[in-house]
C-alpha cells in the first residue's frame, strides 16, 4: 500500500508491503530511517530547523520542525521494533528555495534544515548512509518498507540512495 507523507507529516510502516512516499520536497527535508533486521521504517517531511521560532505550532504539529520532529520518527520506529544501531538513516531535499541560486536564497531554508539535521545526528551517535540535498530541484522520495530502498524523483529522472 502507498503511504503519502505531507509536508510538516511523519508516517512509519513495518508492513512489508508498503511503499512511503512524500512530493515536493524543495526547501524542506524528506528523511528515512529503516532497520533492515526488523524491516521497519519511516518517513518525516519536515520544513524548518527550530522550533524556538513558534513553540505552540510545535507543540500542536512537531513534525513542522526538525528538533521536535525527528525524534519523534525515531521513536516511533522503535515502538515496531527497530533499533539504533542497525538503523539507516537517508536524506533528501534541503534545495534552495529561490528556485534561482544560492545567492538569492536569503533565508537559506535548505541549507539551515540540513545543518539542524547533522548536528542532531552527530549529538545522538547516529551515522547518515546517504543524501541527495541541496542544488534548486524539487524531489519525491519513496522508502520501499520490504527492502529498505530509497529512491529520488527528480527532473524526470529516478535515482536510488
Amino acid at each position: 500500500m502507498k503511504i503519502i507523507v505531507g509536508v510538516a507529516d511523519m508516517k512509519v510502516s513495518a508492513n512489508r508491503g508498503d511503499e512511503i512516499i512524500t512530493h515536493a520536497l524543495g526547501s524542506c527535508l524528506g528523511i528515512t530511517i529503516y532497520d533492515t533486521i526488523a524491516c521497519v521504517g519511516g518517513m518525516l517531511h519536515v520544513m524548518l530547523p527550530n522550533s524556538a521560532i513558534d513553540p505552540p505550532k510545535a507543540e500542536q504539529n512537531p513534525f513542522v520542525f526538525m528538533d521536535t520532529g525527528l525524534p519523534r520518527l525515531f521513536h516511533e520506529c522503535y515502538k515496531l521494533g527497530a533499533q539504533k544501531q542497525r538503523l539507516e538513516v537517508k536524506v533528501a531535499g534541503g534545495a534552495c528555495a529561490s528556485g534561482k541560486d544560492e545567492a538569492d536564497d536569503f533565508f537559506q531554508i535548505g541549507k539551515r534544515n540540513f545543518l539542524m539535521f547533522r548536528q542532531m545526528l552527530w549529538k545522538n551517535g547516529v551515522i547518515l548512509k546517504a543524501q541527495d540535498v541541496g542544488s534548486t530541484i524539487s524531489r519525491t522520495m519513496t522508502l520501499e518498507i520490504g527492502s529498505g530502498k530509497v529512491s529520488i524523483r527528480a527532473n524526470g529522472q529516478v535515482t536510488f540512495l
